[in-house]
């Protein structure tokens, strides 16, 4: 329990301090990284989502996460990089569903 504990909170300062860096010209993006991951610790606090599945996804959220900061690197953000950034949080949502609702739960 103390490693996903200390997991979530790595995720969680991982996710915080790019953010602060961050200009505010990708709103939608950040809120629905922010809507991702909350879903994600709701999956793991109802037991929908086992601790290798959360952590798988907060994997692939810390990843849609670089290509964000990569994008932002120069200041400007180019429809082609958001176009390519909202596939992956659409391929992120699609896992995350898919995980919450399969059979595997947490062991309690």
């Amino acid at each position: 329990m103390k490693l996903v504990k200390i997991v979530t909170a790595a995720v969680i300062a991982a996710f915080a301090l790019p953010a602060l860096a961050q200009t505010q010209s990708t709103p939608r993006i950040d809120q629905r990284q922010q809507n991702q991951e909350r879903r994600i610790e709701q999956g793991e606090k109802s037991g929908a989502l086992n601790k290798k599945e959360a952590a798988r996804l907060e994997k692939g959220q810390a990843h849609v996460q670089k290509m964000e900061n990569k994008a932002m690197a120069d200041g400007k953000l180019t429809k082609k990089e958001r176009a390519k950034i909202e596939k992956a949080q659409d391929h992120q949502s699609q896992r995350i569903y898919r995980e919450k609702h399969d059979k595997q739960t947490a062991k309690k």
